[in-house]
């Protein structure tokens, strides 16, 4: 059942815990790109899914840093959170941990900010609730949200000034 719109709500960190195995790896045995961004993907849509309790949808990516290389046999931890809210639309905040089986030693690999859309059961954009901030680390990932969404705005204002072909 959706949630009060009016009713600001926290966002807690979504986890999803995996292990890379060979047929998630490129030809230099790496994890593909691709696919931890589909991991990053499907973490923070569940993330708003949970925030706001309505089917959320991709509408951008935006920065995604891939820092270091995943390995085969790695332990990958994505994590996940609403981190920015508009009227109808979310900002989440996605990290990406890979940790040594063997050692456990544990590295960031990437780290990114994902645009959500909630929907409403028509599938036409709907109204989230305000989003709680209950900490110094939630007010700091806000405020880079923030930053995120007006990068967007800017990047989109200026690529629909650009001639179609």
């Amino acid at each position: 059942m959706p949630v009060d719109s009016d009713t600001p709500r926290a966002s807690d960190w979504v986890v999803t815990v995996s292990v890379v195995f060979p047929h998630h790896a490129n030809h230099v045995g790496t994890m593909f790109g691709g696919h931890v961004l589909q991991l990053m993907d499907v973490n923070a849509s569940i993330a708003c899914n949970r925030f706001c309790r309505r089917i959320s949808v991709t509408a951008s990516t935006e920065p995604v840093d891939f820092r270091s290389a995943v390995q085969v046999g790695d332990i990958l931890e994505v994590r996940s959170r609403v981190v920015w809210v508009g009227t109808t639309s979310m900002i989440v905040r996605s990290e990406v941990v890979a940790e040594s089986p063997t050692t456990g030693e544990r590295r960031l690999t990437t780290f990114g900010h994902l645009n959500f859309v909630a929907l409403d059961d028509a599938g036409s954009p709907t109204r989230v609730p305000p989003l709680e901030l209950r900490s110094d680390e939630e007010r700091q990932h806000h405020a880079v949200g923030q930053q995120v969404r007006e990068a967007m705005l800017a990047r989109r204002a200026h690529a629909s000034a650009l001639p179609t072909p």
